[in-house]
Formats: structure tokens, C-alpha cells, sequence
């Protein structure tokens, strides 16, 4: 039985174990996932972006955005050890989080710059550092192409979009499942009406390794924030169109510093895709970690933040 087809089979009995996920009201959602830091603010266009924006209120600012299917809260173990140096700013990206958009909205990579973007004006910030993880890592790139006086310096952790082979991204054990599913128009069908705590859980303990992270009230937060009503469709759909692959080329223009971060056991995006991007964006430095997997901010909150600091310490635009 080859990969996608065992996913499916897995995906269909998750279906007949478990009744049919419905959505939850953004009501409930909030009132369990807002802190006293949370804020919203409404952009043009209708969208609704949940954002924290925390630590010391005069350092240098960062702004960090997550990946597919989380929300800002994987940022918090960053927030707590750079919050005494910095302005850290997180934000909840279209079909993420507590963050709504209009009827009709449709998802693009464009329109989650946008949000980073608005994010940025709202407080007034015309020059910041950015990360991202994952998805979020392309979003900070494509970013910072757009907006390149803006940038201070670009942090990817584990993140998409590199100009690799796809052959170099191959893992042993391949992918978590979900990603299988969303590759596959029978499988999206079918993540639109399955349980998804089953195929979340199994994913999760994939991309974290450390199976001690993987606590009920973390499945809790990735199941419970993906029933948001309208965030399933819109994530879903999305999957199904074609992209424009990035290549060495799209990266020569990037002139932020940079820094690439990346868990040499992720599953999700292999190590191969780290290098690459180092290898790509002009002057970046790399650190890979052993036995870490795609979140190290979570993995390794200490190290990470330790060598985040670092490497801003040398960008004159931020330590000054």
C-alpha cells in the first residue's frame, strides 16, 4: 500500500471512529485563547487580525509569524526570553488562530504579507526585525522582498519555500499524513469532514520529536483553532492551486541580514531546505540543530533565543 493511499485509509477511519467535526463559534474561541495581551485590529478589506504585542515596549522590535495550522502562541517560549531586549510582536494569519476575514475571502500568500503589513502600520513600526516558521518563513521572505527598507533583519526558522529539489526533500518516513491529504483532492474532501484530532496528534508528535510537548492542551489549541468557523475551507482550498516555485534567483534580491534556523530532524520541511535557503539569500548564516525538529522555538526556546540574540547583536539596525 503506497503513502497517500494508506494516509487515505487512515483519514476513513478516523472518519468512522469519530463524529464529523463541527465548527466552533469564534465566541467560545476567544474566550478560552485571548490573554490580556490580545488585540484586534481591522484592516482594509475586512480582515479581523488577532496580534499581541508584548515585551519591552522600547527595545527593538521583532515581529513573528507562525506556520500552517498554528497560531502566534508557538511564538510564546521566544516571546518570554526576548521580551526583556525586545518589542516582540505576534499576529494570527488569515485561517489561523482568532483572526476572521470576510465572506469571499480568498487565501494567498500575498494576502498574508498584507497582514503582516498591517499589523506593522498599526503600530507604527517602520523598521523591524522578522521571523518566521514554516508557511510563516515563506510569508517573511515574501515579505521582505516587497518591503525591503522595512526589514532590519530576516530570521527563517524550518522554513518553506527554499529552491531545492524536491528530491533533496524526500525524508525517511515521509511527511506527516495530514500534508499527505492535502495534496490529494479525495483527501482534502475528506479533512473538510473528519475528527481532525487524530491526524493532529500523530502530525504533531511527528514535527515536535520530543513527544513531552505534545500535551493534550496543545492538541487541544491546533484541533479547537482549526474548527474556527470558515478556517477549514479556506485552508483547504487553498492547497489545490498551482504555485509559482521559488528559485535560487528569487532570493539574490534579498539584502537583510539573515539568519537560517533549522531542526536537522524535521520531518515536515527536511534539512535540505535550510541550506538551500542559506546557501541562496546573500551572506545568511545557518545554524542546524541535531535531533531538533520543525519548531525549535518550542523544541529549544533557550538555545534558539540565545542564538537569535546573538546574530541580532551583530545587525547594527537592531543592536544600536
Amino acid at each position: 500500500m503506497n503513502k497517500s493511499l494508506r494516509a487515505l485509509v487512515l483519514a476513513l477511519a478516523a472518519l468512522t471512529l469519530g463524529a464529523c467535526a463541527k465548527d466552533i463559534p469564534y465566541a467560545t474561541l476567544k474566550a478560552k485563547y485571548t490573554t490580556p495581551a490580545s488585540r484586534f485590529v481591522e484592516l482594509p478589506g475586512g480582515v479581523d487580525v488577532h496580534y499581541r504585542d508584548q515585551g519591552n515596549p522600547a527595545g527593538s522590535p521583532i515581529i513573528l509569524v507562525h506556520g500552517f495550522a498554528a497560531n502566534l502562541d508557538t511564538w510564546e517560549p521566544w516571546v518570554k526570553r526576548l521580551g526583556p531586549n525586545h518589542r516582540v510582536v505576534t499576529l494570527d494569519l488569515a485561517a489561523h488562530g482568532l483572526t476572521t476575514v470576510p465572506a469571499g475571502y480568498k487565501l494567498s500568500n500575498e494576502g498574508q504579507v498584507a497582514i503582516v503589513d498591517g499589523v506593522a502600520q498599526t503600530l507604527k513600526l517602520d523598521h523591524f526585525a522578522l521571523a518566521g516558521n514554516s508557511m510563516g518563513g515563506g510569508v517573511a521572505w515574501a515579505y521582505t522582498l516587497a518591503h525591503p527598507d522595512k526589514v532590519s533583519a530576516l530570521i527563517l526558522v524550518d522554513s518553506a519555500g527554499a529552491p531545492v529539489d524536491p528530491a533533496a526533500m524526500k525524508k525517511k518516513g515521509g511527511p506527516p499524513i495530514v500534508f499527505v491529504l492535502l495534496r490529494n483532492p479525495l483527501g482534502r474532501a475528506l479533512l473538510r469532514q473528519i475528527n481532525p484530532r487524530p491526524l493532529a496528534e500523530k502530525g504533531l508528535k511527528q514535527a515536535y520529536i520530543d513527544q513531552s510537548l505534545v500535551t493534550p492542551q496543545l492538541v487541544d489549541r491546533y484541533v479547537e483553532l482549526a474548527l474556527a468557523p470558515g478556517h477549514r475551507d479556506l485552508l483547504l482550498n487553498a492547497q489545490g492551486g498551482p504555485r509559482k516555485p521559488a528559485t535560487a534567483e528569487t532570493f539574490k534580491a534579498i539584502h537583510a541580514p539573515t539568519l537560517v534556523m533549522h531542526g536537522e530532524a524535521d520531518t515536515v520541511i527536511p534539512v535540505a531546505a535550510g541550506k538551500a535557503l542559506a546557501a541562496a539569500i546573500p551572506g545568511a548564516k545557518l545554524i542546524l540543530y541535531p535531533g531538533v525538529g520543525h519548531v525549535p522555538m518550542e523544541q529549544i526556546p533557550d538555545k534558539s533565543a540565545a542564538d537569535l540574540e546573538a546574530f541580532l547583536a551583530t545587525v547594527p539596525a537592531v543592536a544600536k
